[in-house]
């Protein structure tokens, strides 16, 4: 049986790839755009292994879809590709339509036709798996969590543009019988992460002596879910999960963003130590973002009742894999903090100091 994932080049879609392929034993055909965010180092212990596939490519390319499809006639569809980060969908929110809207249309419509003409059985069997985020709900205030049925309210753009890839995932099973799952988690965090995102940023500037940019009075909770764990409830969705459903994937660990990087610093000052002072030295408090959420908090009751799935990890043992994995992998972040990267970073919190 072969999977076909999409942006299994990327954060969640590369740990993804290597858990199915190293542990899992499953062939995989893998097909990313390579946009910034994604790096074929994250698969570099795949390149010698038959099962593993990657193919450069968008989702917006419809004829190569065709091609992948008919060629690998896989027994499931995992959708990771995205543009996935708010602050880049607030300076220039088109090409977050293109890919997640437009292109998450024209991968279902490439599916859909290759489900149509597959023999009964495998119809039955087939699956597309569609990972989304819990940003789509919206904002909480200090009480309560997003289940399945909480009304969607997306506040920035990314997540306006994951809502209606949502939607339009929703709409090809109810209208065609498509058999689609949909799967929203919550903040992601582990090895390979690109470095705009909170931890991996924090991480990086800690040891590279630059400031560690904090929103606003940096009380945003977010729920934090490990990337391994959130890769195990995937592959329990695609086996278990039932047809048309949604699934929300949480860590059970809300937590506010100043917190995390205080639980940051105190690990990299008994990790590796400055000459002078703590790493708690370098937080900045920084303008906050337009329209930035106050807390996302997920009940992730339904997957562990129906499908019987956990975390593994507790927020703290997930945060000291991840601090150890970024320090004995300098050489993984070294060469994706690019130019064009420094350049982002430094346009999008310099100007918020």
């Amino acid at each position: 049986m072969t999977w076909l994932v999409t942006g299994g080049a990327g954060f969640i879609g590369g740990n993804f790839v290597l858990d199915a392929v190293l542990q899992q034993g499953r062939k995989v055909v893998n097909l990313d755009l390579l946009t910034y965010a994604g790096n074929l180092d994250t698969l570099a212990t795949l390149e010698a292994k038959p099962q593993h596939r990657f193919v450069h490519g968008s989702i917006n390319d419809r004829v190569l879809l065709d091609q992948l499809l008919r060629e690998h006639q896989p027994s499931a569809v995992i959708h990771f590709a995205a543009e996935s980060h708010v602050d880049r969908s607030i300076d220039g929110p088109a090409a977050f339509i293109q890919t997640n809207v437009v292109g998450t249309l024209t991968l279902l419509e490439a599916v859909l036709a290759h489900w149509r003409q597959l023999a009964p059985e495998a119809q039955q069997a087939f699956r597309f798996l569609h990972v989304s985020t819990d940003e789509v709900y919206g904002s909480l205030g200090a009480e309560g969590y997003f289940t399945e049925t909480t009304p969607y309210a997306p506040n920035s753009p990314y997540s306006a543009s994951k809502a209606a890839s949502d939607h339009l995932v929703r709409a090809f099973h109810h209208t065609y019988g498509l058999p689609t799952l949909t799967t929203n988690c919550s903040n992601n965090y582990g090895p390979y992460q690109f470095p705009e995102k909170l931890i991996p940023l924090m991480i990086h500037n800690a040891l590279t002596e630059k400031p560690l940019p904090i929103y606003g009075d940096g009380q945003q909770i977010r729920d934090w879910l490990y990337v391994g764990d959130h890769c195990a409830a995937i592959r329990r969705v695609l086996e278990a999960g039932r047809p048309g459903e949604v699934y929300n994937i949480g860590g059970w660990n809300e937590m506010p963003n100043l917190q995390i990087v205080h639980t940051l610093c105190d690990l990299l000052d008994a990790a590796r130590p400055k000459a002078a002072g703590s790493y708690r030295d370098q937080i900045a408090y920084v303008a906050d973002r337009p329209g930035h959420d106050r807390r996302y908090a997920i009940d992730a009751r339904k997957i562990e009742r129906e499908l019987g799935w956990r975390p593994a990890e507790t927020f703290d043992t997930g945060i000291r894999k991840t601090v150890q994995w970024y320090l004995d992998n300098a050489g993984w972040v070294a060469d994706v903090t690019s130019g064009a990267y420094r350049q982002w970073t430094d346009q999008n919190y310099g100007q918020r100091a």
